[in-house]
């Protein structure tokens, strides 16, 4: 899921070499911050988060396979 995260990211944003994803595992449930230059964190979010809720669409559907229920939090 990280790196699925992480390429998403590097393909919406002007700088790529700023994209970081760190990885927190609980018990249930995994959370994925992402770290992105501040210029870029409109174009992750996008108008009304729009951008931001289809990327947790398509990580927490592919997470389906693991059991495990994914957060993914997008941090400056």
């Amino acid at each position: 899921m990280k790196e699925l995260l992480e390429v998403i990211a590097r393909n919406l944003v002007d700088n790529p070499d700023a994209v970081t994803v760190s990885e927190v595992k609980g018990e249930r449930s995994i959370i994925l911050e992402l770290k992105v230059a501040p210029e870029d964190m409109g174009k992750v979010i996008g108008k009304q988060g729009r951008i931001a809720k289809a990327i947790r669409t398509v990580v927490k559907a592919a997470a389906i396979h693991e059991d495990k229920r994914i957060v993914v939090e997008i941090v400056q």
